[in-house]
């Protein structure tokens, strides 16, 4: 790392110093009250998401992020019995409570914020980074128009492919911890809840634009300890961003996004309250089958259930973790759906107080079905440390 270098990342961190606004502040100002606050505009039911606008950032939100998690194998006659790898690359925009009266170029108008890992069940150890930066003077930013997200030489990206296909580069270069991956689609989009309007608590405005590109085809190099190593394996992205997502009482939430192997992707969530009971659950499952014999179905609050199987306890945080879950789609009628996730290994604990503020869990899965293996993915718990505050 050369002397420039570093001083531009030590000038970025301390550019993303203010911290996000605490649970109760008011998210936006009053027509004519001349504070300054940002008007966060609402999430709203019946608007279509349109591409390839809203593949790009949306700065006006308080709140977003571009997420890929996936299993890799390591290739090549010498790894042929290596255990897979589990990585996750995540990107994320906020708006911050900044004074929009303030004329500084300075002023952190948008943070933007990354974290990586990679799961290793060979060592059973996840590696983990992060980065926080302001956006502006070439630090950090994110396009409008199309994906396009870095902090300094991080940096996510989509490139249309043919047939209207999608082609992401995550270009991460690192020693310790690198990723130069190359994920193309090989589904269309999956859009949650109404077409994209995925609610998350009991009330209307508690919800964001959400959508996922599952089955991505992975294929680049991992740089692990200073070695590289060439990889092949299947992804999940999502994209989401809202102004309002969390329920009052809510402290986190539990989510997968699962590939499975037929072809089809599911993805679940509970929001949770401190004292673990669900206050708003959501689901959407798509089959294997493409084309017009493609299915879909979504699930409301009361057909999507988390039960907590098993749970490790970190010794470096103090959280408990549920790292054993099963999840039920369609709980209560005949075709219902019920995986039990086994985590690669239990700990996938990630801390992430010097960005985000949060500790969370973020562990590579497999999802069986009576014993068998039928898909991979990830099992996402926050608010088991401290409650997440959005």
């Amino acid at each position: 790392m050369n002397g420039f270098g570093a001083r531009r990342r030590l000038l970025a961190a301390l550019a993303a110093l203010p911290s996000l606004p605490a649970a109760g502040q008011p998210t936006a100002s009053r027509p004519g009250d001349g504070s300054g606050q940002p008007r966060y505009p609402a999430v709203r039911r019946g608007v279509p998401l349109v591409f390839p606008r809203d593949f790009g950032a949306h700065p006006e939100y308080r709140t977003e992020w571009w997420y890929a998690t996936g299993w890799l194998q390591v290739q090549g006659a010498a790894h042929a019995k290596a255990p897979p790898l589990g990585f996750q690359i995540t990107f994320f925009r906020s708006r911050p409570q900044v004074d929009t009266r303030n004329p500084s170029r300075f002023a952190a108008r948008e943070l933007v914020l990354a974290h990586i890992g990679l799961s290793d069940e060979r060592q059973r150890s996840l590696a983990h980074d992060q980065r926080t930066a302001r956006a502006g003077f070439d630090l950090a930013g994110s396009s409008t128009t199309d994906t396009e997200v870095w902090i300094d030489d991080w940096r996510f990206s989509r490139r249309p492919a043919a047939a209207g296909a999608s082609r992401y580069i995550a270009s991460i270069p690192g020693n310790r911890l690198g990723f130069d991956l190359q994920l193309d689609s090989t589904q269309p989009l999956l859009l949650h809840g109404e077409a994209g309007f995925s609610q998350k608590g009991p009330l209307e405005r508690q919800a964001s634009y959400y959508y996922t590109q599952p089955q991505l085809a992975v294929s680049g190099r991992v740089v692990r300890d200073s070695t590289a190593l060439e990889v092949t394996g299947r992804a999940w992205l999502d994209h989401e961003w809202s102004s309002e997502i969390l329920a009052e009482g809510a402290t986190g939430w539990d989510w997968i996004g699962i590939n499975l192997d037929d072809g089809g992707a599911l993805m679940a969530f509970r929001i949770r309250d401190r004292n673990g009971t669900t206050v708003y659950a959501s689901g959407t499952w798509r089959s294997g089958a493409q084309g017009t014999a493609a299915r879909l179905r979504t699930f409301g609050p009361r057909s999507v259930v988390f039960e907590p199987q098993r749970t490790w306890r970190s010794a470096r945080t103090g959280a408990t973790w549920p790292v054993g879950m099963r999840v039920t789609v369609g709980a209560g009628s005949p075709d219902a759906l019920t995986l039990d996730l086994e985590a690669m290994f239990d700990d996938q604990e990630l801390d992430a107080r010097a960005s985000t503020g949060i500790v969370y869990w973020e562990g590579a899965v497999t999802a069986r079905q009576h014993g068998r293996s039928i898909g991979r993915g990830y099992l996402e718990l926050t608010g088991y440390h401290t409650a997440v505050v959005l």
